[in-house]
């Protein structure tokens, strides 16, 4: 399975307390959460880990589009747009990169018909090399609308998940998980057996009303590819946000088989068999994930949890 990160960095949040039931390309690791931050964290962390804001040209990611698509770009600038608001969080744009953005946005408004795709294209790459992905999955979805492809709508789609998966709130997960949805329907039309899509379709669901139907699309990918380490990851994780625990076990032991040197599957691997209480194992896999990584807030959340095993 490819590897994905909207930002190239690892988000790794230190590991606190019990765990508490509540909800670009592929990569893992990709976070250790709080379970004090319960469900919508663990949930949000699937997401991230399964792929990675809705506005046109002038929302700058500040809010999201109607499900029914896309609205027109309107006119405007980027200024401010570096800041980061409780909309985008995660965003930052230096005063060049602003700069940028507000000359292609310009080119783009002046461009006719025939030559807005190439701008828009531009501007969708430099959206999300500030983490916009938001505005960059809205232009790309006017190039897969103009030119429809397996390829381009899978890239606007993966862009609305990537935004998806950072939102801030319930109400703005849910619109820019319906726009990922209607593009990765797409996706799966033009090809059936996109098992990156399907998945990705499916943990776009969990925020729905109809989570069902996203496990049952991750349990189809898994009957075609039973060692996809993404849905192994998003299946434990989802049942440690319901409490079963031997579950999570069972699908984290499924992960580390598969690929011994997954440092967050090794770390939840621990978790769910702490929470089993199977300290001796626990612990073996904390070690693990320990030696796997050199990541000081990694080893810090490993220190925790062994200390907890020893009291």
């Amino acid at each position: 399975m490819a590897s994905t990160s909207s930002s190239g960095t690892h988000q790794l949040l230190l590991l606190a307390g019990a765990l508490a039931l509540a909800g670009g390309l592929y990569a893992l690791p990709k976070g250790i959460v709080k379970p004090k931050e319960g469900k919508a964290a663990l949930q949000q962390d699937a997401a991230r880990t399964a792929n990675r804001d809705g506005g046109g040209i002038a929302t700058n990611g500040s809010k999201t589009e109607a499900s029914s698509g896309p609205q027109p770009a309107a006119t405007g600038t980027v200024a401010g747009a570096g800041e980061a608001t409780a909309a985008a969080p995660h965003t930052q744009a230096t005063a060049a990169q602003r700069q940028e953005l507000n000359k292609l946005l310009a080119q783009y408004q002046a461009a006719p018909a025939a030559g807005k795709l190439q701008v828009a294209t531009t501007l969708a790459a430099r959206y999300a090399t500030v983490q916009r992905f938001d505005s960059a999955g809205y232009y790309l979805s006017t190039v897969a609308a103009a030119k429809p492809s397996e390829k381009a709508w899978q890239q606007a789609a993966d862009a609305y998940f990537q935004a998806y998966s950072f939102a801030a709130s319930a109400e703005r997960k849910k619109m820019l998980g319906d726009r990922a949805r209607e593009l990765y329907d797409n996706v799966l039309h033009a090809n059936p057996n996109n098992l990156d899509a399907k998945t990705n379709l499916g943990m776009a669901y969990m925020s729905s009303d109809n989570p069902v139907k996203g496990i049952g699309l991750l349990r189809e990918v898994l009957e075609q590819d039973p060692k996809n380490q993404k849905v192994l990851y998003n299946l434990g994780i989802l049942a440690i946000q319901s409490n079963q625990y031997d579950k999570a076990v069972e699908r984290f032991a499924q992960l580390v088989q598969v690929n011994p040197k997954n440092v967050e599957g090794q770390f939840y691997l621990g978790v769910s068999l702490a929470r089993t209480n199977r300290a001796a194992a626990a612990k073996a896999a904390f070690q693990k994930a320990k030696s796997l990584s050199d990541d000081p807030a990694l080893a810090a959340s490993v220190d925790e949890e062994l200390a907890k095993l020893r009291n």
